[in-house]
């Protein structure tokens, strides 16, 4: 080498063993925490050790080996509960747990918690521990024969470098199949081997697996084996609760025809009007009293709160103001219309009781007692608030008279009221049926059918009150009145009474239908301009009201009043 030249590379020798230096330095500092290190909780060698016994209970020892410091204890999480098709599952019992660490004996903690048993054991520092335990419920039937589905590595609290796993079992085996990794994991294990016929012992082998990865193991077995021991439970599902299988299906539907059938015979025998194949009794008819000439007359002292009972059975509220009117229209009571203090005001009116009071039902003078009791007039405005017992009155006194009269055997609220009480009974009772037999068995459809049938007993009780034979022949007549009523020509009246007979017919209009083509008759009568306050003797209006006016006097009349008695 020329001098000058190695007169220049002489400082440079000296920089590159100094670095050179250095980094051995680094390295010897480094190297022991460079080196890995065997942390706490992890597990160098689990080998786990099972026996079948002919009866499918399965015996397990697991033997835990720990790299470095072991874990001052060790978890063990085993699921119990396996989902299988449909709404079943396998259930199987971990029993008899015992352990050692370092040979020593140790007591473990077991505990169950819904679908997992926990095992947890303390380790003392040693660097080995074992972990027996009993399985039952691990052996399940298979289409050709039996087998035995375990996870041998489950639920540890362990990091695991490598896993090894042998299962001793009586006889001879069919397959044998490994999965590893996640719970729900379908990859094979490491190695799953059959053995040979002189070595029949299936063996195991996988790793590393993390903390919580299972190992899990299917050994086949034929018929006759290993008995299945398997425990089957069932998940509660809808489907499973209203089971149509053939025994709850049937029973529901023996139910329902059983049922209907007795549901038809209360409807025959409650329900039922009796046969009748006579004339119509006659309610009201239109007889002539001179060319082109008519007039209206009550047949048998019908009016209209029977009317209407008789034809739904019910008081309703129509019932009642329809009698008003009738009661105003025979001279009982008068209606006076009373002037609005504002255009929007509401429309008020006053109920004066005039007449003696003679040739009255008892419903009318409850009624009359009731709204109008002799006295000052009294304001519909003010009646709300005293009149419900005496509505009650009227509606007993209805139901009274329609019995009395022969229409209905028994008063129709009450063979209706004792029906549906039944009915809700029942009703109740089959709901609180139906919400035991779902949740506790496969037998809610019976359930189900009971609820059918109560709802179909709520309905009968509403159909519940029969007329008599009597009762027909009057319903048939409201039937031949009532077409008359929308078909008779309003214009027929006698000359002079007119306004009279109008205004007899109008109550019966009320309840049967047909009342707008009869006020409109009555309107018809006014032939003149001047107002019509007082020009009919049983509805005053104000100073300026109209004749014209009486339609939607009348119609807000009835509508106030419905409302102001019926509303409580």
């Amino acid at each position: 080498m020329h001098p000058e030249t190695t007169a220049a590379w002489a400082p440079r020798r000296h920089l590159v063993a100094l670095v050179t230096l250095l980094l051995l330095a680094l390295a010897i500092v480094a190297g022991p925490a460079a080196r890995p290190a065997h942390a706490e909780g992890t597990a160098s060698r689990v080998v786990a050790a099972g026996n079948v016994a002919k009866d499918g209970t399965l015996k397990m020892q697991e033997t835990i080996t720990f790299e470095g410091a072991a874990p001052a204890q060790v978890t063990q999480k085993f699921e119990t509960v396996q989902n299988a098709v449909g709404d079943r599952r396998y259930t199987t019992t971990v029993s008899d747990v015992t352990a050692t660490a370092g040979g020593a004996a140790v007591t473990p903690e077991v505990s169950t918690d819904g679908r997992f048993t926990t095992v947890t054991v303390a380790t003392n520092g040693a660097p080995e521990l074992v972990i027996a335990y009993t399985v039952r419920g691990a052996v399940v039937t298979v289409p050709d024969g039996t087998a035995l589905q375990w996870r041998v590595l489950q639920g540890l609290s362990l990091t695991v470098t490598s896993f090894r796993a042998t299962v001793l079992i009586p006889g001879v085996f069919t397959y044998v199949r490994c999965t590893a990794g996640s719970p729900n994991s379908t990859t094979p294990c490491l190695s799953a081997a059959a053995g040979t016929e002189d070595a029949t012992t299936p063996t195991f082998t996988d790793g590393p697996r993390g903390e919580g990865e299972v190992v899990g193991v299917d050994i086949g077995f034929p018929a006759g084996e290993v008995t299945a021991n398997e425990q089957i439970d069932y998940r509660w599902t809808v489907g499973r609760a209203f089971s149509p299988d053939p025994l709850p299906l049937g029973i529901a539907v023996g139910l329902l025809v059983l049922g209907g059938l007795a549901l038809l015979l209360v409807h025959r025998r409650r329900g039922r009007d009796a046969a009748y194949a006579g004339d119509p009794a006659p309610v009201g008819e239109f007889v002539p009293v001179g060319p082109g000439r008519s007039e209206f007359r009550v047949v048998g002292d019908v009016r209209p709160g029977h009317v209407g009972t008789v034809a739904d059975e019910r008081v309703d509220p129509v019932d009642v103001t329809a009698t008003l009117v009738d009661l105003a229209v025979r001279g009982h009571l008068l209606i006076t219309e009373l002037p609005r203090a504002s255009a929007f005001s509401r429309t008020d009116w006053t109920l004066t009781r005039i007449g003696p009071g003679t040739n009255l039902r008892p419903f009318e003078q409850a009624l009359l007692q009731g709204i109008a009791p002799d006295g000052e007039p009294v304001r519909v405005s003010q009646i709300g608030g005293r009149v419900g017992e005496s509505i009650d009155k009227v509606q007993d006194a209805l139901y009274d008279e329609v019995v009395e009269h022969g229409w209905f055997a028994h008063r129709p609220d009450v063979t209706r009221n004792r029906l549906t009480q039944l009915a809700l009974g029942l009703l109740v009772v089959a709901v609180g049926v139906t919400a035991l037999l779902a949740a506790f068995t496969t037998f809610g459809l019976i359930g189900l059918a009971l609820v059918v049938l109560g709802l179909g007993l709520v309905f009968v009780a509403q159909e519940a009150p029969s007329r008599t034979a009597k009762g027909v022949a009057l319903l048939q007549g409201l039937g031949a009145l009532r077409s008359t009523l929308l078909t008779q020509p309003t214009d027929q009246m006698p000359e002079g009474r007119a306004v009279e007979e109008l205004s007899e017919v109008l109550p019966y209009a009320i309840v049967l239908g047909g009342s707008e083509r009869w006020l409109d008759a009555l309107v018809a009568t006014d032939t003149d301009a001047d107002p019509d306050s007082d020009d009919l003797p049983w509805y005053h209006g104000p100073q300026d009201w109209h004749l014209r006016d009486l339609p939607d006097s009348l119609r807000n009349f009835t509508t106030t009043v419905s409302g102001t008695l019926f509303t409580r």
